[in-house]
């Protein structure tokens, strides 16, 4: 790269950029090209691949092929164009990973054959590139931060944002993916995946991930410990060495794809070492006791999909061996069948399903290799006699941690033998190999799980999966006492609990029933019921209905409490018939009404169609079993729990609410029967760090005091400014009044350090009260409500929100505002911050201007004018050359003369007012002279130099002006600021227009160079598609 120069430089976009190709050179060995420099076909930039690379690695990847086929491969990736981006992306792929067949004629006849387009045995074999400056026109000219070519493919594509400039962030990175993807979208056809990157956060994610799905690559060889400390090298190490890259591109990638839409999942960083820590042990178990290993991958972090990516690498791993999926219910049969399924093209084969043993039977002996079968615990307990007795079947059960898998016999009380269900699945196949999948631990206690499978493979505790974001932390309130259950019925609950077995099996079943059947006359009765429906309603209603969707499940203690639920609650709501749904199992002795409710074959597909979109009615849905394992729902939230659970069962059941999704702080699960203590127990085994972080859950002695102390920070921080008994006072106009004061207070230059400090304490301060508002008290709401109002006022004000300046009238600026004091304000009416509704948030609207100049609060004043003067500066520094310096100067003149004491706040406020009145007369001066904004900025670097304009009319300024945008669109796809041949070519042309109209006068030659950067400008911006 060359000896580095020490010099002043900005640490900015462009740095990173060069600070990337820099490594990728230095340290993976990749070959740096500058885009303009690359040959291409034609001068159109329809390139999506290097031209000169692909043919010549092609050849060198396949050398038995003649360049016949090789051009025959060449064309066919080329020629994707039918359907939907997503769509032309899957068939790429699936060419990346398994070649592309081709035709030809060799001179004699007809052949068929594959050309492979990355060699995976040898990751050297491969031409490694990564280029910046790539221009591609389709729909507009766009141009990528940086490419990375393999093999000439462009198959990662990175969208960088400057790591000192507070106003992007990822988001801004995300959405300019998301363009490019519109604007271009060819060149994501055989996109692997993409980077977003500022420098200190980097994240990586598909062509179909939203913004919360891209997720940062945290190591570089599987170890947990340094996650904490994963930068942008991490995922460069971790993802792009040439090894690495082209194995997570054959086995890392697949498509999970559904009737109505193509999902692209990229594995994750956990995911991706623990397959294959999981393939290897696969390999030594088949040639040794068969024990693979127990996978504890934290319920919500992707454990299905794992298990894909590890039976589509044991195809090669074990040459084709059959896998036999077991699980213990028929709906998480259905639930892991169907992941699979859509997964079939990267599995290369479709999964089976045994109908009953002796299907399964026929399935396992009918081949010798091959097959992915799936089967319930149930059909191996139906017979004892050997299915299969190839030592190439590779077990996979699902939650292994289930007691019924235990190996030995046992006696019940009446007589009877019970054979574990494990010692019969070894019977019937005796020399397979067994991996066990997990989302709880295993208990110490259980000797059986560890007996059949052998020791941890990886572990990915809460604690990691919490830090990744590949999960959401659980909390947990207690709602017991709104039942008036006394004390005896509580501890005989708790006795219960004690007893309670982990397992499902028959015996423990029966157990179970007689254990609980005395409680079913106490859980039923209608004055509890009414308890229960009353008390949820209200939880709902005042402190869950707005958190994200509003989803929430509510957890019956039985079938027919269930219904009791279901009818009470309509009873008190009658208008929530389409909000509520009852989800369970039916049985033909069920009452008739029942079927009415939750009857149908249809019925439970379609609760769970309703119950996943987000924009349904149906917001509320009753379960007793289903629903509770396997089921997700990202916008879940809320789980109210009547029901006894204990140990791995009540674990996956609350895991319900711990997905992914956008603005979620948390789970809550809102507990009315008493599983405090269930929870503490079934945390016994989970990881030191994970009992320490995740141990005690409850929100009264996590979220609520967590509140209390943010909020006592913010007020902390607002010292000095008295404003406790104004906002108390009922007075809508004091409560304005104190919101714009305070707002005032916090933009004084002296109190910056606090105000920056403020913003982050009242964002933490709100999280808190989202899990824990039921318990705060309606004062200290009222008072989180308007200091959340200050933050959002600061954060507008200053132009932080992401959201511009321009065109948000004040009336639904305060209908924001409102939003946040809705049900904590106690005051009534509309709380209006400014007072006319109709005005816009404008540099350009005079009412605006007019309330500033005679606004009390001069901060903010000052920092709205300073804020909406600096964007138009920067919206001219898009259009116009001459606006950006002339602005640019004023105002920078203006601020420093503030800062440095030589103007005072209101004369910083006039002169800023002066330089937005000047903006606005400027602009009506282009509509005067008939002329478009763009038209207008040519025009203002023609006639600069004052003098201009006593050497030309202005019919003939304008005439040049025309003249000049009109020749500078005819050209705007050449891309002649990069190229420097046509650079000179279209300046020639510039001049030679110029002159015909004899421009410049004679002693203005400067003006040229004004007119030429403006020109530049036009075409940089038009490339851009501005």
């Amino acid at each position: 790269m060359g000896e580095y120069e020490y010099h002043a430089f900005a640490i900015d976009e462009d740095f990173y950029e060069k600070t990337l190709i820099e490594y990728f050179c230095e340290n993976l060995d990749y070959e740096h090209l500058y885009g303009p420099d690359v040959p291409r076909t034609t001068t159109e930039y329809h390139d999506v691949f290097l031209p000169d690379i692909l043919p010549e690695a092609l050849e060198r990847i396949n050398p038995t092929l003649p360049r016949q086929a090789i051009n025959e491969a060449v064309l066919k990736i080329n020629d994707i164009d039918t359907g939907s981006l997503q769509q032309r992306n899957e068939a790429f792929h699936e060419y990346l990973q398994s070649g592309v067949e081709v035709r030809f004629f060799d001179g004699k006849e007809e052949q068929n054959d594959i050309v492979y387009l990355i060699d995976f045995d040898n990751p050297e074999n491969n031409d490694f590139h990564v280029v910046n400056q790539w221009t591609f026109v389709e729909y507009s000219n766009k141009r990528p931060d940086l490419i990375v070519f393999v093999n000439g493919m462009p198959l990662v594509i990175f969208e960088l944002k400057s790591p000192s400039r507070e106003e992007t962030d990822s988001s801004d990175a995300y959405l300019q993916l998301r363009n490019y993807m519109q604007h271009i979208p060819s060149m994501f056809v055989p996109n692997a995946f993409c980077v977003m990157s500022d420098m200190s956060d980097t994240r990586v994610g598909t062509i179909t991930a939203s913004e919360d799905r891209f997720v940062k690559w945290k190591s570089i060889d599987g170890d947990y410990s340094e996650t904490q400390n994963a930068d942008w090298k991490t995922m460069l190490e971790g993802m792009f060495r040439k090894e690495r890259l082209t194995d997570i591109i054959k086995n890392f990638i697949c498509f999970n794809d559904s009737v109505d839409s193509v999902v692209k999942i990229l594995a994750g960083y956990h995911q991706y070492f623990a397959v294959h820590k999981a393939a290897d042990r696969a390999v030594e178990a088949v040639a040794g006791d068969g024990k693979i290993g127990v996978f504890w991958h934290t319920q919500g972090s992707g454990k299905s999909l794992s298990m894909v990516f590890l039976a589509h690498m044991l195809q090669e791993k074990l040459q084709s061996p059959t896998i036999v999926v077991i699980t213990d219910r028929n709906d998480l049969d259905d639930q892991l069948f169907s992941q699979f399924g859509r997964c079939a093209n990267f599995l290369r084969q479709k999964p089976e399903r045994a109908i009953n043993r002796k299907n399964l039977q026929v399935l396992l002996r009918d081949r010798e290799a091959n097959g992915i079968i799936f089967t319930t615990m149930q059909k191996f307990m139906e017979d004892d006699e050997p299915l299969c007795d190839r030592s190439n079947v590779v077990v996979m059960v699902d939650e292994a941690h289930r007691g019924q898998y235990g190996l030995t016999e046992k006696m019940t009380a009446d007589g009877r033998i019970s054979i574990g269900a494990a010692r019969l699945v070894r019977k019937a196949l005796p020399n397979a190999s067994y991996i066990g999948f997990t989302g709880t631990p295993i208990s110490t206690e259980d000797k059986n799980t560890r007996e059949i499978f052998g020791d941890y493979i990886d572990v990915y505790d809460m604690t990691q999966a919490v830090e990744d974001e590949a999960t959401r932390p659980v909390y947990y309130e207690s709602r017991v006492v709104a039942l008036g259950l006394n004390e005896e019925t509580l501890a005989q609950l708790d006795r219960e609990y004690a007893d309670f077995a982990n397992e499902a099996n028959e015996i423990s079943v029966e157990k179970s029933k007689r254990d609980f059947a005395g409680l079913d006359a106490i859980f039923a009765t209608p004055q509890v019921i009414d308890s229960l429906c009353r008390d949820i309603i209200d939880h709902y209603e005042n402190y869950r209905s707005d958190v994200l969707t509003g989803k929430a499940l509510i957890v019956a203690y039985s079938r027919p409490v269930a219904m009791k639920i279901y009818y009470r609650m309509l009873e008190l709501r009658p208008e929530w018939k389409e909000k509520l749904g009852v989800v369970m199992t039916m049985g033909n002795q069920d009452p008739e009404e029942w079927f009415e409710v939750c009857g149908g074959k249809t019925h439970k597909k379609e609760m769970e169609r309703r119950f996943k979109k987000e924009d349904d009615p149906l917001k509320i849905a009753i379960v007793v079993d289903m629903w509770l394992t396997g089921f997700d729902v990202p916008s879940l939230a809320t789980m109210y729990v009547f029901k006894p659970m204990k140990g791995h069962n009540l674990m996956q059941a609350i895991a319900r609410v711990n997905r992914v999704y956008k603005g979620k702080e948390g789970g809550l699960v809102v507990d009315y029967i008493g599983i405090a203590n269930a929870l503490k127990r079934a945390m016994k085994d989970y990881t030191q760090r994970d009992q320490h972080n995740y141990g005690d859950m409850d929100i009264a002695a996590t979220a609520y005091p967590k509140f209390l102390d943010k909020l006592e920070v913010c007020r902390d921080l607002l010292y000095g400014f008295e404003y406790h008994d104004r906002i108390f006072s009922n007075s809508r106009v004091e409560l304005a009044e104190a919101i714009n004061e305070g707002t005032n207070w916090l933009l004084d230059p002296g109190h910056k350090e606090d105000m920056e400090d403020f913003v982050k304490q009242a964002q933490l301060m709100n999280q808190a009260l989202s899990l824990c508002k039921s318990l705060v008290s309606e004062e200290d709401q009222h008072e989180a409500a308007f200091l959340s109002v200050l933050r959002v006022q600061v954060l507008r004000i200053t132009g932080r929100t992401g959201t511009g300046g321009g065109g948000m009238t004040y009336a639904e600026f305060n209908k924001h505002i409102a939003s946040i004091l809705e049900q904590a304000v106690t005051a009534q009416g509309t709380i209006n911050i400014f007072e006319k509704d109709s005005v816009e948030i404008s540099i350009f609207d005079e009412a605006f201007l007019e309330e500033l100049a005679h606004m009390k609060e001069k901060n903010i004043a000052l920092e709205t004018l300073k804020r909406l003067i600096k964007e138009q500066v920067k919206n001219y520094q898009k259009t116009s050359v001459v606006k950006a310096q002339k602005f640019s100067e004023m105002l920078q003149k203006s601020v420093n003369g503030y800062l440095n004491g030589m103007l005072t706040n209101a004369e910083v406020i006039e002169e800023l007012l002066n330089m937005a009145k000047e903006m606005m007369a400027e602009r009506k001066e282009g509509k005067d002279l008939g002329l478009s904004q763009e038209e207008l900025a040519f025009y203002d670097a023609l006639t600069k130099p004052q003098a201009v304009k006593d050497f030309y009319d202005n019919e003939e300024l304008i005439a040049i002006t025309r003249e000049l945008t009109e020749a500078m669109r005819q050209n705007a796809t050449i891309d002649w600021q990069r190229k420097e041949s046509a650079r000179a070519g279209m300046r020639r042309a510039i001049k030679r227009l110029l002159r015909h109209h004899r421009y410049p006068p004679e002693g203005m030659e400067d003006a040229m160079e004004t007119v030429m950067a403006q020109c530049e400008l036009w075409q940089i911006l038009k490339s851009l598609n501005y």
